[in-house]
């Protein structure tokens, strides 16, 4: 499913206009992104926790070259599913 296709399913659902319900999707993402940003987590119960993680600085290689390289530390965003969810999919 695509953006798309959820915002139809969330008009659908939510008997809302697909204006709304793309600006609604939009919102969430753009909060979800900003709460991320901050370093703070969203926790939605029964669906999942969206947070921060932290990929320590590591070599690599370059695969045209083989040369080593060094990848700087970065943060990363992680989801971990909710109990619920994964009933769900089982």
């Amino acid at each position: 499913m695509n953006k798309s296709e959820l915002i139809e399913n969330i008009a659908i659902n939510a008997e809302i206009s697909k204006t709304a319900a793309a600006r609604a999707l939009d919102a969430m993402i753009d909060i979800i992104k900003q709460t991320l940003k901050e370093d703070e987590s969203v926790t939605l119960v029964g669906f999942g926790t969206f947070s921060v993680g932290q990929r320590a600085a590591r070599t690599g290689s370059n695969p045209r070259t083989g040369s080593t390289i060094q990848i700087k530390a970065s943060k990363v965003p992680k989801f971990k599913p909710g109990k619920a969810l994964k009933d769900a999919v089982n």
